[in-house]
């Protein structure tokens, strides 16, 4: 019998993870139902979270930029993170402004048990190419009780209150899988 994630098993399951940039808070509420519209219902929306790691995207969007993140209740096989982004492409395009400029940044990712993958249309060396023009970037991975970052890690997702949400969207995750597998316990 094969195992799960064995090329003749199926794609382990993860919770996909949205995060949001935006300037404008007047959108959380329209963005947060185009986002279940698109992707299903949520598990857990984090409070706004100050975006202050970088000045990158201020020029385009405006400041204060704020974050929020969102897990959504259905789990997603593990290739599904192409489709997510090009579908979180769709949404930044629907919310832009008529010149093109984003209002909001989309980052979708995928959090396993033991890692967390961002998608990214930017390749690097740490970066597997997916497909359609989308990158696999092993942010995070789950070591000693905890999700730790790596040296290529954005300073954002090493953050302390970031590694810690994602930690509480971890244990849910490990509890549906838990349910779906008629008590099994999963690998910590």
């Amino acid at each position: 019998m094969s195992q799960p994630g064995t090329a003749s098993g199926p794609s382990p399951q993860a919770k996909l993870v949205m995060s949001a940039l935006f300037c404008d808070v007047g959108l959380e509420g329209e963005l947060i139902r185009a986002l279940e519209g698109e992707f299903g219902g949520v598990d857990l929306v984090s409070e706004r979270l100050p975006f202050d790691h970088t000045r990158y995207y201020e020029r385009e969007m405006g400041r204060p930029l704020h974050r929020r993140v969102l897990s959504f209740r259905d789990l997603v096989t593990a290739d599904s993170l192409v489709e997510a982004k090009l579908k979180a492409q769709a949404l930044e395009a629907r919310f832009g402004r008529p010149g093109g400029q984003r209002r909001v940044n989309l980052d979708p990712a995928l959090l396993g048990l033991h890692n967390f993958v961002l998608a990214t249309h930017k390749g690097y060396a740490h970066r597997i190419y997916l497909g359609k023009g989308v990158y696999g970037d092993l942010a995070l991975i789950y070591r000693d009780g905890g999700f730790r970052p790596l040296e290529w890690t954005y300073p954002d997702y090493a953050s302390a209150p970031m590694v810690d949400l994602l930690d509480q969207i971890r244990a849910v995750l490990v509890w549906q899988r838990r349910g779906s597998r008629g008590g099994k316990r999963d690998a910590p």
